[in-house]
């Protein structure tokens, strides 16, 4: 995999083993001023990695050290997710100015990157997580139109459930129990459930917990392979 370097000052020493990778969108209108972004000292942000569309990718940050793109978040437990994680930064405008798909070459980029991470780290399935996931009150990226089942297909991230779904019929606070054992935090309740179907089923975002969602929720949970 080639890699362009591009160092960024934003970083610090980590305080956890990396366990996890977590995804973002730039959310920004172009990449030149994302890679500007990440890599000034006055922005006090960073990833390990960006991937451009055209699928370019820069090392902006060691992954031996801490960068600087989780902010305040949550998963499975961890709350300094910057010290357990890797971040990737994938360039797209993001709900702000004008989401879109993803091109093919950029997540044909994206793919051999997790994947060497992945195995570096001995990192599971179900950290391979999108920020929206780690920080459901506060953030959106990288989104519903992002392809995690191209992620799934090569057991890089946990596929949607389709299959033998069985609805459990739990009340809403029974939902919200699960989905913070699965590993959300659910202080922002609403935002949570959104988290979850823009993660599990992006094709609906209604913020309500129907059959489908507590379905879905109830497989996740059940052991699996990782």
């Amino acid at each position: 995999m080639d890699l362009i370097e591009r160092p960024s000052p934003n970083f610090d020493e980590r305080a956890l083993p990396v366990s996890m990778i977590v995804l973002h969108y730039t959310g920004m209108p172009d990449a030149q001023g994302a890679l500007d972004r990440l890599t000034s000292p006055d922005a006090k942000v960073s990833a390990h990695y960006l991937v451009d569309e055209d699928g370019t990718t820069y090392q902006l940050v060691d992954e031996s050290k801490r960068a600087w793109h989780a902010g305040k978040s949550r998963w499975r437990g961890v709350t300094d997710v910057n010290s357990a994680s890797v971040g990737i930064e994938i360039v797209n405008p993001g709900h702000e100015f004008g989401y879109r798909p993803f091109p093919d070459e950029q997540i044909a980029s994206v793919i051999p990157l997790v994947a060497s991470i992945k195995e570096r780290h001995g990192i599971s399935r179900g950290n391979v997580v999108g920020h929206s996931d780690i920080a459901p009150g506060r953030k959106e990226d990288p989104g519903e139109l992002f392809p995690w089942d191209a992620l799934a297909k090569r057991r890089l991230a946990l596929p949607s459930p389709t299959r033998e779904l069985v609805d459990p019929f739990w009340t809403d606070a029974g939902f919200l129990l699960a989905l913070e054992r699965f590993g959300y935090d659910v202080t922002d309740q609403d935002k949570a459930v959104i988290a979850f179907q823009r993660r599990f089923r992006p094709d609906r975002i209604d913020g309500i917990i129907d059959g489908e969602c507590r379905a879905k929720l109830l497989s996740l949970l059940l052991p699996r392979p990782q």
